[in-house]
Parts: structure tokens; sequence; C-alpha cells
């Protein structure tokens, strides 16, 4: 088997599933090389992912959770600080209680309302046209409106900066020269203008909040209240984003499941959308670094090497699920890692349950009959899975 998990060309139409079958079942903790850097351990067996997720102690989320490690220009932009994905706790812990309160369950639940309402607002919008972008048009909406909400941002902004993130996500190979580059500035030079406004004039969102607490008796200087804007911007929007246009297109794909859900879609969404989270998994790998020398699944791993879990694999173990590769919208016990697990488990996973189920209760019931108007365009990627462009023909329900 031909294994390559950094080309993007590999990425195009999905995850390499054929390639993670093979590694699970003939090398699951695989060495993999990575051009110009010194490889990594490509982790794709459930249990190992999450063992490794967990275990926070022996698999570190410093230097950064991408493959690629921080070039010296990266690593001297910011100084000392660091964005809180890349955090271990107790300093982890620290910073997500800053925002932990805004995305518990309760309070995911309390936006129900605003957000059916959004739901409803993006469809009035495509309703009548016959033919849209599902992506752009409607997928991407509600991620982008529901965190410019919650920073106090004005929607058409949200939209703006969603824009932003997919070129951020996409691999440099697949962009103009300096194009992520240029994002991730444009994304700054934004957050510095919503820093000086929320610090002269704070009001009750969430970007005045973090840039008015205290973490360990202190205020977040400028530089992390950067960093936590592009987080929060830019994984607010990838599972919700690339859940409705990749579950569509797989509803679109298996049509006698597509008709057994809309038979008793409020019954059955709960189901189906765990199923289609893990099927999807938009999150494909996030990276750790060993602390230490251990084991793990046999193989021998060296204080310092990267490991690389790959959430896309382990959801599909069939150590795990009964024909993993099938969709089965009503599976039970469906234990997928689409979220991650352990202490960097999503901090968002109850509000895109919630924008999920909105959006596709207002699609399925208002728009019907959908097929492909051309092949999707997939997100040059191999960090998020899911499509970039997927135009659609459908009626009106």
């Amino acid at each position: 088997m031909d294994i390559d998990l950094l080309s993007p060309e590999r990425f195009a139409g999905g995850q390499p599933h054929d390639q993670f079958r093979w590694l699970r079942e003939h090398d699951p903790v695989h060495w993999h090389a990575e051009p110009g850097g010194p490889g990594f351990w490509a982790v794709t067996r459930y249990e190992d992912v999450r063992a490794v997720d967990r275990d926070f102690q022996t698999f570190s989320s410093e230097p950064t959770i991408m493959i690629a490690d921080p070039t010296p220009e990266a690593g001297t932009a910011f100084g000392p600080y660091k964005m809180m994905l890349m955090m271990d706790p107790p300093e982890h812990t620290g910073f997500r209680k800053l925002i932990r309160s805004e995305f518990t369950q309760p309070a995911a639940h309390l936006r129900e309302g605003r957000i059916q309402e959004l739901a409803r607002q993006i469809v009035d919008a495509v309703a009548d046209k016959g033919e849209v972008d599902f992506v752009a048009e409607v997928a991407g909406e509600m991620p982008s409106y529901v965190i410019a909400e919650l920073m106090g941002l004005p929607l058409d902004d949200g939209r703006k900066l969603y824009e932003l993130t997919e070129t951020i996500h996409t691999a440099p190979e697949a962009l103009p020269p300096g194009a992520g580059a240029a994002a991730v500035g444009k994304m700054f030079e934004y957050a510095m203008g919503v820093l000086a406004e929320k610090r002269a004039r704070p009001t009750d969102d969430l970007a005045s909040k973090i840039i008015h607490a205290e973490v360990d008796g202190r205020r977040l200087e400028d530089p992390e209240f950067l960093l936590f804007f592009l987080l929060l911007v830019d994984a607010g929007g990838d599972t919700t984003r690339n859940l409705l246009s990749g579950g569509l297109l797989a509803l679109m794909q298996n049509p006698d499941h597509f008709r057994w859900l809309m038979e008793d879609l409020d019954a059955r969404l709960p189901a189906a959308r765990e199923e289609l989270l893990r099927y999807t998994s938009p999150v494909i790998y996030m990276r750790r670094t060993a602390t230490r020398d251990t084991e793990l699944g046999g193989t021998q791993i060296k204080k310092g090497d990267k490991v690389v879990m790959y959430f896309g694999s382990a959801n599909r173990d069939a150590a795990k699920f009964e024909a993993p590769d099938a969709l089965a919208l009503a599976r039970p016990e469906n234990e997928h890692i689409a979220f991650g697990n352990g202490p960097h488990v999503c901090l968002g996973q109850h509000l895109a349950r919630i924008e999920i189920d909105a959006m596709f209760k207002e699609v399925l019931t208002r728009m019907k009959d959908f097929e492909l108007a051309a092949e999707p365009e997939w997100l040059a990627s191999n960090f998020i899975s899911g499509p970039k462009a997927m135009p659609v023909r459908f009626r009106k329900a």
C-alpha cells in the first residue's frame, strides 16, 4: 500500500479510507516520512487514538497540534504566547475556564431559539432559488453567524471571517505564495479592531468577557487575545460547516437512508447526526509530541517524536464499530470521537449539535429532491475534511 497522509490530493473527495484501513490492519502505529521534517507516527486505531488524546502527560499539545513544526518566524511572532489548543493542563485548564461557561450544554440550549431563527433566515434566502452552492450559501452561514453573535460582531463580518478560515485551512501548496499568512494577518488586523472597541466599550459578549477576564490573577495581553480570537473563529465553523455539507452529500449518496430519516425527522435526527459525525469526521487529525519514551500499540515511541491521531480512521475502526464503512443512521451506542476526547474535547460540541439539528430541520423540510449540479470541490487540506463548494439543485418543499 502506498501510504501518503500529507498530500492534500489524497484527501480530494474525502478521507483516504483505503489507506486508513490498511494501516489499522497492518501497521496501526505507522512511521510516516515527512519531507523537510523528521517524520511522525500515524495512529489509526480507535483505542490508540483515544488513549493518546487522553494522556496529556505523555503526549503533549506543545509546541503545536499541526504536523509541521512552527517555523522560526512563527515562533518569534508571538514570543512566549500560545494558542489554547497548544497548551497542556493546568495552563490549558485555566484558559479553557475563561470561556467554558458560554459553551456548556445549558448555555448552548439557551441559544437554541436564536439558532433556529437564524436557520430559518438562511433557508428563507435560498428556498426559491432552485440551485445553490450549498457550502457557501447554506452550510457556511450558520456557524459564521453564531460565532459573530457570540463575539458581538456584525453578522456580515462573520461571513468574511469564515472566508479567511477557509484560506487558513487550505494546504500552502494549493495557494498562491504567502496567501495563508496574509489571511492570518487579516484576521489579526480585524481582531485588533475588536480589541480596541471592546476594551473601550465592553458589552455582554464573549469578546468583551475574554478581554476583561483574568487568568492566574492577570488580564490577557494583546497577543493572547488575538490567538484566542483566531481559535474561536477558526474552530467555531469547522465541524458544523463540513458536517452539514458532507452530511447532505452522504445522504444523497445513500437514498434509502435519506428516506428513512425523512419518515420521522424529529425523532431520528439525533442518532443520524451522530452517525454523520462519525462517518464524515470533519477534523482529520491532531498532533501530539511525546514527552518521554513510551510504548503505543506495541510500538516504541521516543521522547520528542510526533504522534498524530487520525480521527477519521478511528471512527471507521471495525474493532469498535460494526460495518464501519457503511452509513447506519440508527447506529446504537455511537461512541465516535469526531469531537476528540480528554482535556481537549471540543468545547463547542453542544452548540455545534444544536446548529446542525436546526439547519438540517430547516433544509430537509423546506428543500427536497436534492441532486448535485456539479461535482463537489473538496477543501485542499489534510487537516479539515469537507467540500469547499457543492452546487446542488433542489425543489422547494
